[in-house]
């Protein structure tokens, strides 16, 4: 279970991997407006960067939840590790999609992550006997 425990610290950690990448990629980066900052750039990779940092909030608690119903639930340990490990993959190249401004992959990549949310949640309540 270990594995899928690191898999959310991995994933708590991810926006921040693409917010680095945001505020590094223009100079003048302001930590007093870094909204207003972000607002007003006109590189795509640092939208695109800044972007993929929300993103990857957004799917951080789904995931870490879906984890641990599955683990609270009992769902065999190995399926819970291949459908973390398979969510940081996809969560991982969605943000490499992102900056690399490639829409198809990144949506697909994106579907790949929820997919993997969503099995974890219905496991975990075919096993919970819902």
């Amino acid at each position: 279970m270990s594995t899928a425990y690191w898999c959310i610290l991995i994933a708590a950690l991810l926006p921040y991997v693409w917010v680095a990448i945001a505020k590094s990629g223009a100079p003048g980066y302001n930590n007093k407006d870094p909204r207003g900052w972000i607002a007003k750039q006109d590189s795509y990779r640092v939208r695109n960067a800044h972007a993929a940092h929300l993103n990857a909030f957004e799917a951080f608690a789904p995931f870490a939840a879906a984890v641990l119903m599955a683990q609270f639930a009992g769902v065999d340990h190995a399926l819970i590790t291949r459908l973390a490990l398979a969510f940081i993959a996809c969560r991982v190249l969605h943000g490499v999609f992102y900056l690399a401004s490639i829409p198809v992959m990144r949506s697909l990549v994106w579907f790949g992550g929820i997919g993997c949310v969503l099995a974890l949640m219905a496991q975990a309540a075919l096993k919970a006997g819902g």
